[in-house]
């Protein structure tokens, strides 16, 4: 079944909101609405729709005069196995000694990697992202360094791949947490996929306000690849949850979102480890004197 999109653009918030609300009672109906801000200081905003039948073309260019906004383009978009196209498209990732690949390149696996088995189709965090591959880099670069064996917490795991990495190498407790249900449920399925089913505990939590992870603490090391303002909120209970000495590494973060978060955490008695880009994104690796 083919899909289409409309899409337009106008100034202003409330403006796109509006139209935005106004799309969604277009007859077809459309199956879903998106209002975005086009992130090139223009202060435009994108509104879409999408359809599984071609909309009232009429009915979109009397919304758009109606709302000021350019004429909406209508787009056919073919039928497309998005699963297997991002199975061609995502190329296995090393990060130092950590080997993320998808099942079907499961015969690509380097001698001596530690491999780290996560499919196209689950939750974020496949390795490809700036912000997954700097978390991997910046824990094996402490690996490196000697870091030895300690409690770990993954905090907003996502597929949990940072809880496996430190699996892969360490027999120590583990726990992976979300606020996403579904996303624990693939954080567990994750586990059983690596065989480490038992070495990961998969919990949903809000930061780490849960009874295990209270129990747990304090950690060695903490992960948290979530988003600037999270990270921010959470500086005070994630540098009291980390042990004297502890590091916690902190991504999901724009280049330019970094000075902020890391006054956050110095205010909190952190010391900077390292910091790093790649591309838009950047690591931060802090200590706990």
């Amino acid at each position: 079944m083919p899909t289409f999109t409309a899409l337009t653009t106008l100034s202003g918030k409330e403006a796109a909101e509006a139209l935005g609300e106004a799309l969604e009672r277009l007859q077809p109906e459309p199956t879903g609405v998106g209002v975005f801000e086009v992130e090139d200081g223009s202060g435009l905003w994108e509104v879409g729709g999408y359809f599984v039948e071609a909309p009232d073309t009429a009915g979109l260019d009397l919304l758009a005069a109606a709302f000021g906004a350019r004429p909406f383009t209508i787009s056919e978009l073919p039928e497309t196995d998005w699963v297997a196209h991002v199975r061609r498209e995502l190329a296995p990732v090393e990060a130092g000694r950590f080997f993320v690949y998808g099942s079907h390149d499961a015969d690509r696996v380097p001698e001596g990697a530690e491999p780290l088995l996560i499919e196209a189709a689950m939750a974020f965090g496949t390795g490809h992202h700036g912000t997954t591959l700097g978390c991997l880099r910046a824990f094996d670069r402490l690996l490196t360094d000697g870091l030895a064996p300690c409690p770990v917490a993954d905090v907003g795991c996502g597929t949990a791949v940072l809880a496996m990495a430190a699996a892969r190498v360490w027999q120590t407790p583990i726990i992976a947490s979300d606020i996403d249900p579904v996303a624990v449920e693939v954080a567990g399925a994750n586990m059983a996929a690596n065989g480490l089913t038992g070495r990961v505990q998969c919990i949903e939590a809000t930061g780490l306000d849960h009874p295990t992870l209270a129990e747990a603490s304090p950690f060695g090391l903490i992960f948290a690849n979530i988003l600037k303002g999270p990270l921010i909120g959470l500086a005070p209970d994630i540098a009291s949850a980390l042990a004297p000495g502890g590091y916690a590494i902190l991504s999901g973060l724009l280049n330019d979102q970094a000075p902020d978060v890391t006054a956050a955490y110095v205010a909190e008695g952190l010391t900077v480890a390292s910091a790093d880009t790649i591309g838009d994104w950047t690591t931060l690796c802090l200590r706990k004197s």
